[in-house]
């Protein structure tokens, strides 16, 4: 099937206006790379402030058989942040909220939050978010939970994995989902019910077969953020906390992710660093236990 990307450029303009889209050229290649070494160069591209505008461009997309494709800050190695058809962009205004919980055990955040910013929110009652990127300072938590983005510190105990609270979610069929919010999982429960009964039973095939549930278990044991967190069909048995750990690392490609709310962690009050010099390998990686330690 040919697109007529000229056709679905004037749809999107008519809709969200012309300065929230565009397919001028160089506007396409600006926004043809991320922080990887790959180069795609997008059909149209699409900056989007509210919910209402990402749920606009997914409907336009799939009248018109376009794919879509999410980018936040962009930070990534490995090129998840571009694509042809539309490249939907966290625009410079929406996805910004920051809400600390009362006991201070949980922080809310809009997809474009910068890390660093919701780090920095939460720094006054010594907590602090669990993933820990390098590129934390610029890094927004849509991509940061898009990809299980985690870092050196937090490993796999304190990644988006480990620490997610709840979700915030658009389906692609435009449906909204917040899986900490009892009357949305109900509605959700209603219009969704194939879906939550195949993943339950996804679930339960894979945790009765205890060969293939020790070997996923061995393997998101050690850091791993390749592919779907299919670690979440034996880990969880009710489908939304399934569709919750699903959606961290899934790029994309399973919803837009509006809104998320983490475990905070605690945060150390005073630091220290050293850098320490081995005569080689082995003496390096055995001191490792009782740094550990």
């Amino acid at each position: 099937m040919t697109i007529n990307y000229q056709v679905v450029m004037d749809i999107l303009t008519s809709q969200l206006g012309s300065q929230c889209v565009t397919n001028d050229p160089v506007r396409r290649f600006a926004w043809s790379t991320d922080a990887s070494y790959f180069r795609i160069v997008p059909e149209i591209v699409v900056h989007a402030d509210t919910l209402e505008q990402v749920k606009i461009t997914l409907n336009i997309a799939n009248a018109n058989n376009v794919p879509v494709t999410f980018r936040a800050a962009g930070t990534s190695l490995s090129g998840q942040a571009i694509g042809e058809g539309i490249l939907l962009i966290l625009g410079h205004d929406g996805f910004r909220t920051i809400d600390i919980s009362e006991d201070k055990s949980a922080i809310t955040l809009g997809a474009a939050v910068i890390g660093s910013d919701a780090n920095a929110a939460l720094k006054p009652f010594n907590k602090k978010i669990g993933p820990d990127p390098a590129t934390l300072a610029s890094a927004q938590i849509g991509g940061m939970v898009a990809n299980n983005a985690s870092g050196m510190c937090c490993g796999t105990a304190q990644n988006s994995y480990q620490t997610i609270k709840s979700a915030k979610l658009m389906l692609v069929d435009g449906t909204e989902l917040d899986t900490g919010c009892p009357h949305s999982r109900a509605a959700f429960s209603q219009s969704h019910a194939a879906l939550l009964a195949a993943l339950t039973d996804l679930a339960q095939l894979t945790q009765n077969n205890p060969t293939l549930a020790a070997r996923i278990r061995k393997k998101f044991a050690i850091k791993n953020t390749t592919g779907y967190s299919i670690n979440a069909l034996v880990d969880f048995t009710d489908p939304f906390d399934i569709i919750n750990h699903l959606i961290v690392g899934s790029e994309g490609t399973l919803a837009f992710v509006n809104e998320i709310t983490y475990h905070t962690v605690e945060e150390a009050q005073f630091k220290a660093s050293a850098m320490a010099v081995f005569f080689s390998m082995e003496d390096a990686a055995s001191a490792i236990p009782l740094i550990k330690g």
